[in-house]
């Protein structure tokens, strides 16, 4: 078979959940020794094999994150560093959660699980998760318990060299992100998240700018007054990348 390392999961197979049993505890299990040899791999393997039959995608990653936190040690702090270390080489690509790091998926929900008391380490985490990942998901618990310290950060993540930092800060305080819950800080007051759109608002990565177009889309439903106000504010710009963020946040909606 051919190692869905080496290519997209959706293109191996369009059954997601198959990424998500045995086989992705061993891979976990094997990275995970290499710098924490007492780790019990055989029980992690045992566990997800006996217990993922019949869950979906989401439920996979909640089992491995409920078994990795059984198996790792209890102290947040050197189970993430445990976590954090095996991540391996930067995501040179545009590409998002089911493709080359797809495996990063349950580290990613332990932060969002496990790390809400440690601020700081869990943000240095989730910096470094987003280079191969991403941190969409992990982030929101943070915004909605320090909305301040994380929207700074998140401000700052906005003026990166790193365009996969840059997508978070885009991705991470949408409104609707998809498989999230609805994120409810800034719907009637939008300005901390429209100061990261400002910032990105001539970004000229493709990834980038999906995910700016996909917040003021997210406007565009939740608090449309607001929405269009920011579009107002771009739409005569003359930058190709600012009218195709405007293009796109707009693509669904009628009579425009």
């Amino acid at each position: 078979m051919k190692s869905p390392e080496k290519s997209s999961i959706l293109q191996e197979d369009k059954s997601i959940s198959r990424w998500y049993g045995a086989n992705l505890a061993e891979l976990l299990g094997e990275k995970i020794m290499a710098v924490y040899p007492q780790f019990d791999t055989k029980k992690y393997v045992k566990i997800i094999s006996s217990e993922c039959e019949g869950m979906g995608y989401t439920q996979r990653i909640n089992l491995h994150t409920k078994t990795l936190h059984q198996l790792l040690p209890i102290d947040y702090p050197k189970s993430i560093e445990i976590l954090t270390s095996i991540l391996g080489p930067e995501n040179p690509n545009e590409t998002g959660m089911f493709t080359n790091f797809y495996w990063v998926g349950p580290i990613g929900k332990y932060v969002e699980d496990y790390g809400l008391d440690y601020f700081e380490i869990s943000i240095k985490a989730i910096e470094e998760i987003t280079k191969r990942n991403t941190g969409e998901m992990a982030i929101r618990p943070f915004i909605r318990r320090y909305p301040e310290k994380t929207m700074q950060k998140m401000l700052e993540w906005s003026l990166s060299k790193n365009f996969h930092l840059r997508r978070l800060s885009a991705e991470g305080c949408r409104a609707k992100l998809p498989w999230s819950t609805k994120l409810d800080n800034f719907i009637f007051k939008p300005e901390p998240v429209f100061k990261i759109l400002d910032n990105l608002i001539q970004d000229d990565i493709k990834f980038v700018q999906k995910s700016v177009a996909n917040n003021i889309a997210d406007y565009l439903k939740v608090n449309a007054k607001v929405g269009f106000k920011f579009i107002e504010k771009y739409k005569d710009s003359s930058n190709k990348n600012t009218q195709w963020i405007l293009k796109h946040a707009v693509r669904n909606v009628k009579d425009i």
